[in-house]
């Protein structure tokens, strides 16, 4: 069973830390929740986060004011070190110190000799009172967060049956095929020259985001039949 460190950076709760709880972990207003918060804008039980193929992955159970992972609306998403998750008013920092400055070391490329820990400065030792204002500076920090939440290639899932990598497959190509058309229609006359997109063009383009906001909502929603 996995286990994960949440930490309340903002909202009523603010300074609050859930270290290493077991997985899954649902966040919600109500009692009976892993992480009960004071927020009257977070739903009864609003979000689940749990472990599927060593991955961390955070669910929002349809809540009424919706769930942000770094900014972004989310119905389903996997977690990273690092990531911010609101609801509500609240905001919570996924991971230790030491987990987000592995990851931090990686995405730099500094290796394990040279692990950011995000602790306070030497001698200067944070009473309790004083950690929020820690963690919000440090969440703050433009330089961090803009390592932290720069947009990975996300990995292909694994173990699919052969239906199913035959879908991804098709999926993928479609969405290929699609743009590569709409670039192919693009017509330039030097590097320095402004690209316009003409509105039929602009129109393939919407739809094909539209589509993959439906495909991302489909694959959020429970299908009948499901636990």
């Amino acid at each position: 069973m996995a286990t994960i460190t949440l930490r309340v950076l903002d909202g009523a709760d603010r300074g609050r830390s859930y270290d290493e709880l077991g997985t899954p972990v649902t966040i919600g207003r109500e009692e009976g929740n892993s992480i009960q918060l004071n927020d009257e804008r977070v739903s009864r039980f609003h979000l689940k986060i749990q472990e599927d193929r060593d991955k961390i992955v955070l669910t929002d159970l349809e809540s009424t004011n919706g769930t942000k992972v770094n900014g972004e609306d989310i119905q389903l998403r996997i977690l990273r070190h690092g990531d911010l998750i609101s609801v509500g008013r609240s905001v919570l920092l996924y991971g230790s110190r030491e987990q987000i400055g592995r990851r931090l070391a990686e995405l730099r490329g500094d290796g394990d000799d040279n692990v950011h820990t995000l602790e306070a400065p030497e001698g200067d030792v944070a009473s309790p009172a004083e950690k929020p204002e820690l963690d919000s500076d440090w969440a703050e920090n433009l330089e961090i967060r803009e390592t932290l939440h720069s947009l990975e290639p996300p990995d292909l899932p694994q173990h699919l049956g052969p239906a199913q990598a035959a879908q991804m497959s098709e999926l993928l190509e479609y969405l290929h095929n699609r743009i590569r058309a709409l670039l192919e229609s693009v017509k330039f006359k030097g590097p320095t020259e402004r690209i316009t997109l003409n509105f039929e063009q602009w129109q393939n383009l919407l739809d094909v985001q539209a589509r993959l906001a439906g495909y991302l909502r489909s694959i959020s929603e429970p299908h009948e039949g499901d636990g």
